[in-house]
Formats: structure tokens, sequence, C-alpha cells
């Protein structure tokens, strides 16, 4: 389940993503992939904030093998056009971008068209993402991106090819350090009071951000990696 999305849009050319304008400013980050952090029962704090994921994305190959190159761009053209058309009925989004997913549309299509790896061939690669409801189940989530790809009009020999292969993003993901914090000090009263008033508890490594890994297959456990020790109080 766990892909690292290719820097489509350095690669393209097209620039650095903006944050999306419905995220309030805050960059949607593809918290699995490359970023996601291995659960280490050692290591991993046990205490940590568990969230579901905002959206589960893909990536999607649309390719095209008319042998007319002029031909084929169009068609390819014509083809992203119609899932920029389809993607709001379809619920999914399109995006670009490697860890921090940008928008889409139709102002990048020339930049977004590359030659593929076979002769008379031509490519673009997109981001597709669909929103994580409270009730979705994975299959669920993915159904819609897959049925999207399925349904959306294709133009001459273009065919659009999701990957079997899913990532999860959270937006803002620094913005529920307040709750980790919150649930870090709970649990070190809850220490100090189980040794009683000659013990103190001292809590390390807040300053760090956020980190994560996956528990479930649309769920994040979202942690600080902090380190708490329990020591004698200093006698008066």
């Amino acid at each position: 389940m766990k892909i690292a999305i290719v820097a489509a849009v350095l690669a393209l050319g097209v620039g650095a993503p903006q944050a999306w304008s419905q995220n309030d400013g805050l960059e949607e980050i593809v918290v699995t992939g490359t970023r996601l952090t291995e659960f280490d029962p050692v290591k991993t704090p046990h205490v940590t904030l568990r969230k579901r994921a905002d959206n589960i994305v893909t990536l999607v190959r649309v390719v095209c093998d008319t042998r007319d190159l002029s031909q084929r761009r169009d068609e390819l053209k014509a083809t992203l056009r119609n899932m920029i058309k389809a993607a709001p009925g379809a619920g999914v989004e399109l995006g670009l971008g490697d860890e921090i997913i940008g928008r889409f549309d139709d102002t990048m299509l020339d930049a977004v068209i590359l030659p593929d790896g076979r002769p008379d061939t031509s490519v673009a690669i997109l981001v597709v993402k669909t929103r994580v409801s409270p009730t979705d189940s994975f299959d669920a989530a993915t159904g819609r991106i897959k049925a999207f790809a399925a349904r959306t009009p294709k133009v001459g020999r273009t065919e659009i090819l999701p990957y079997d292969e899913w990532n999860l993003t959270l937006i803002g993901p620094q913005k529920h350090r307040p709750e980790v914090i919150n649930l870090v000090a709970e649990d070190a009263r809850r220490a100090a009071a189980s040794f009683g008033t000659d013990y103190a508890v001292q809590v390390e490594g807040l300053q760090l951000p956020v980190s994560w890994y996956q528990s479930g297959p649309l769920e994040l456990a979202l942690y600080i990696p902090y380190r708490l020790t329990v020591t004698p109080r200093p006698k008066s």
C-alpha cells in the first residue's frame, strides 16, 4: 500500500505546486510512502493520536500511442480535459506533486505531456485523490478512483491506467501538535501519580515535529518522539 509519488511537478517543469485553496492555507502532505515512519515497539512512544487520513491518493498514467505526434497530443489533451470535467461528479480531484500535492488544471496540459519509454507514445502522470469519509472502507475509497478512470471518456487511442498502489494524505499534520502534547502531558501526570510524591517525571523531545505511522488501511497514528523519565525529587 506504500508508494513514493514521483516528483511529477518538478520533473515536468510546471514549478512547485501551490497548496490547495480549500485546505485553508495548510499544505496537503503525502504522509505514507517515503515519509512514513515504521512502527518500532522499542523506539516509538505508546502515546499516539489516531487520525483518519484526509484523502487517499494514487498515480494515474494517461497514455496514448497514436503515431502522429500532433494528433497524439490532441487526443491526450482532450482526454485530460474530460478527466478535469468528470472529476467533481466522481468524487475525486486531480493534482500534481511529490510529498506536497498541488492542483492540476487545464492551463497545465502542454506541460504534463511527456515522451513515454515506447516509440510513438506520450504520457501524462497525474495524482488522483478522493476524500476519506468517516464511513469509508479502503475498497470503497479506492473504488471511486478506479471507477473514475474506467468511466471517463477517452479520446482516440488514449488510456487511463491507475497504479494499484495507494498513499494517504493529511492536511497540515503539524496542526495536531497541541493534541499530541496534551496526550503526552496526561500520560506524564499519570506516571507521576503512580510513583508518588517523592518522584517527578521529565519529558524531553517535545520540540520535535509530529511524526506518524500507518495504523490501519485508512488510519494514521500521530506522535512526537519524546522521552519520559522518572527521577527522585531532590531532597529539600
